[in-house]
C-alpha cells in the first residue's frame, strides 16, 4: 500500500465506523468477559482499539506494532505489580491485531507463541468479525494467564486496569 493509499485509509476511518464495528453490547460483553477472566487469574488484560492511526504515525509511516507498544505504556499496562499485564490492540483501518505482553508473562510465553496467535486471529479481523476475534484473543490470553498465573488461595485480586476496553 502506498503512503498516500494509507493516509487516506486512515482518515477515512473514524468514530461511526469504531461503534459499527463494536457497538455498546458487544463492547459489554467484552468487558464482562475480561472481568471473568481476571478472577481466575492474577494477570491483566487491557484492550484498546483505535479506528486509525494518529497522523504523527502515519506522517512517518509508522506500523500498528509501534503503535500498540505506545499504548501499552500510555494505558499503564507495563505497570501492574506483577509485571503479568497483556495488551490486546486491534487497528480496524488496517484490520491490523497486535498483542503486547509484559516482562512477567514474557517469560513463560515466547514471542513466536505470540505471533501464533495473532495470525490465527487475523483472519476474524479481515472478515469484519470485530467481536467474535477479540473475544477468542480475550479468551487466548486468559488461558495463558491461568496457566501462569493462577488465582491465589484465598482467591483474592486486585484488578489494576480497567475492564472495558479503550477505545479512540
Amino acid at each position: 500500500m502506498t503512503r498516500l493509499t494509507r493516509l487516506l485509509r486512515h482518515r477515512w476511518f473514524d468514530e461511526t465506523d469504531l461503534k459499527r464495528a463494536l457497538g455498546p453490547d458487544a463492547l459489554a460483553r467484552v468487558e464482562q468477559r475480561i472481568a471473568a477472566s481476571e478472577r481466575q487469574h492474577g494477570g491483566e488484560i487491557c484492550v484498546c482499539v483505535e479506528a486509525s492511526l494518529p497522523l504523527s504515525y502515519l506522517w512517518r509511516n509508522a506500523s500498528a506494532r509501534e503503535r500498540a507498544l505506545a499504548m501499552f505504556g500510555k494505558l499503564r499496562v507495563w505497570d501492574t505489580e506483577a509485571n503479568n499485564g497483556v495488551l490486546i490492540y486491534l487497528l480496524l483501518a488496517e484490520h491490523a491485531i497486535e498483542i503486547v505482553a509484559d516482562r512477567g508473562i514474557a517469560r513463560h510465553v515466547p514471542d513466536v507463541h505470540w505471533a501464533e496467535l495473532v495470525a490465527t486471529l487475523r483472519e476474524d479481523f479481515r472478515s469484519g468479525l470485530f467481536e467474535a476475534g477479540l473475544t477468542r484473543a480475550v479468551d487466548a490470553v486468559h488461558a495463558l494467564l491461568v496457566q501462569h498465573f493462577a488465582q491465589t488461595v484465598d482467591g483474592s485480586s486486585v484488578n489494576e486496569l480497567p475492564d472495558r476496553p479503550y477505545l479512540r
